[in-house]
């Protein structure tokens, strides 16, 4: 197996920029257009990418549908809900603003990729802008948009995300306790953790 090192290698194999359809640059926007925004505000789920000093981490982001607010046509609000505290992606935006986030809508094909730079805020009365059931994130993220295009449904087809017939059974994978009961040799854990998991997620949900 050869490895590939420069870009003129990758050019070979698959052609050079002519190689490349007008459809996949014409759908290139540096702003949010208005059917850019259908998609932005319909959408209950993002991967949000991010790099720092140790390194690229990509995260999941889930909230009520349109839960990324369109603040203008080139920025982007994302509140930042109650997790585990690690903060890894907010810790990279502090140092690095550099940030990619892929929209996906339940039972569509196409996801919406958006790239630009970001800052994160606490203003009190933008983190109470988005109070749910009383409870405001402890920060927002603050994208301005560089590009924002569309991607072709090809991959959602081929895993067939979307597809009941392609659920998998969770009785087939380790459950989350079992994986930390092992990783931690049984310091936390366990049936414990994955029976109250249903209680805590409400309690802490917002």
């Amino acid at each position: 197996m050869a490895v590939i090192e420069t870009a003129a290698d990758l050019r070979r194999i698959y052609g050079g920029a002519d190689a490349v359809g007008e459809a996949s640059t014409a759908k290139v926007a540096h702003h949010v257009t208005p059917h850019y925004r259908r998609f932005i505000e319909a959408s209950p789920f993002l991967a949000l990418a991010t790099s720092g000093p140790e390194g690229l981490d990509c995260s999941p982001r889930g909230d009520l549908p349109g839960f990324v607010r369109v603040a203008d046509s080139e920025t982007l609000l994302l509140p930042d809900r109650r997790g585990n505290n690690r903060i890894d992606s907010l810790l990279n935006v502090v140092r690095d603003p550099r940030v990619g986030l892929m929209f996906l809508i339940p039972g569509i094909g196409n996801a919406l990729r958006v790239n630009g730079h970001a800052v994160i805020e606490d203003d009190p009365a933008l983190l109470g802008s988005f109070a749910v059931q009383g409870k405001a994130p402890r920060s927002v993220m603050v994208v301005t948009v560089r590009e924002v295009y569309f991607q072709c449904a090809r991959a959602l087809i081929r895993s067939g995300l979307w597809r009941a017939d392609s659920h998998v059974d969770p009785r087939s994978l380790p459950t989350p306790g079992q994986i930390l009961a092992e990783m931690s040799q049984g310091r936390v854990g366990g049936d414990t953790y994955d029976r109250s998991w249903g209680e805590r997620a409400r309690d802490t949900m917002w």
